[in-house]
């Protein structure tokens, strides 16, 4: 499972370039690409940073450059709300695969008791409050869609026990804002989360 740092900085330059390290984008961010390996793009909807559909779509149109290293690009979400982010899916989910981008849905709160269009999509990007991420909802619609053929990416990931979790759960792609405190202590512990390849998962914690 890759992770994607959602900060920037010199102590993960060599990683980027490498793609040991992904770098997750957003349209606030804005971070310049080159260099980069591996990226995806973040809607920003979580930091109430959303620019809008008409500019998020220019957006993609300027990075069209660096479209071949992009995992996917997050369609607008509403944090929380299963329900609601499944109405607002289309047709931003079409326009931003008619730019030649891969599609991922943001899966909120109650949404694996929905009828997902898995179709729509390439990727689920697993959201969603805390409580439900790393409970039994999030673990059932990850199933669903791995189920659908779909890879999946995990928001928020910022402890080595939850990036053993989801990684246990077949997950292929991982955020967290981690490095962006203390690089130098940091960075290496993200490092041995890569390389350290026992799978417990969160429940043995929790129970």
């Amino acid at each position: 499972m890759i992770y994607l740092s959602g900060a920037k900085n010199d102590a993960i330059a060599d990683d980027l370039a490498a793609g040991t390290i992904g770098l997750l984008n957003t349209p606030k961010n804005g971070y310049n690409l080159d260099g980069v390996a591996v990226w995806a793009m973040d809607n920003g909807c979580y930091t109430s940073t959303y620019p809008g559909d008409e500019k998020y779509l220019a957006l993609l149109e300027r990075l069209a450059d660096h479209r071949d290293r992009c995992l996917f690009v997050a369609a607008p979400d509403v944090v929380g709300d299963g329900a609601a982010t499944l109405a607002v899916l289309q047709p931003m989910a079409s326009h931003i695969r008619a730019l030649g981008w891969p599609v991922a849905l943001v899966g909120q709160d109650g949404m694996e008791n929905m009828t997902v269009p898995w179709d729509d999509v390439d990727w689920l990007f697993v959201g969603g409050s805390t409580e439900w991420k790393l409970g039994e909802g999030a673990e059932t619609l990850i199933r669903q869609a791995q189920t659908h053929g779909k890879r999946i990416h995990v928001g928020r990931v910022n402890s080595h026990v939850r990036f053993k979790h989801f990684r246990a759960l077949g997950c292929d792609s991982a955020d967290g804002t981690f490095v962006a405190f203390a690089p130098d202590i940091n960075v290496p512990k993200v490092r041995r989360w890569i390389a350290d390849h026992t799978h417990p998962l969160l429940w043995a914690y929790a129970h």
